[in-house]
């Protein structure tokens, strides 16, 4: 039988970290499926789904944690069914200046319409030419039989002048 489950992984980030955890997966004979792995707030942050034999479960986990067990948090989890996801999606990008709350706001509006949050990057970064924070996300959503585009765009556009930011929409 087969399982799949997600590895997550944070601590300290070095050279060869991404390649260390495709060993240990392959080493337990796991599939690697889908991972979403990056440099956050100077740490590595990293999930994987990982398809393997039940019986090869803790063979990962402690090879996983073989890698740097000084400074590498390692985690597994059962993965869900993977149900097909709804056909009605939405993207959904923003920038505005930096502030406290952007995230809380967008995130409300989405979630009182139903939406569903399926990816959600986001960065501060200083402006090119106002030298001041500016804030990026992109989100992709799913939206409930009910709700359509129009709606998630006329619920956002609502709010972008009480947080000064600017909507896209694909």
């Amino acid at each position: 039988m087969t399982t799949r489950i997600i590895l997550t992984i944070v601590g300290s980030d070095r050279p060869g970290l991404t390649q260390a955890l495709a060993e240990a997966v392959h080493g337990a004979g796991g599939n690697w499926l889908e991972s979403h792995l990056s440099r956050l707030g100077g740490q590595y942050v990293g999930s994987v789904l990982v398809e393997l034999a039940d019986d090869a479960v803790s063979g990962l986990e402690a090879a996983a944690q073989r890698i740097d067990p000084a400074g590498l948090r390692v985690a597994l989890v059962a993965a869900g069914e993977g149900a097909a996801a709804p056909a009605r999606g939405l993207e959904v990008e923003l920038v505005g200046q930096d502030r406290p709350g952007i995230v809380r706001e967008v995130t409300g509006v989405l979630a009182r319409l139903g939406a569903n949050i399926e990816e959600f990057d986001s960065t501060a970064e200083i402006g090119s030419w106002s030298a001041e924070s500016l804030f990026r996300a992109r989100a992709r959503i799913t939206l409930p039989a009910d709700t359509d585009a129009d709606q998630v765009r006329d619920a956002l556009e609502a709010i972008s002048g009480e947080i000064m930011v600017d909507f896209s929409f694909g």
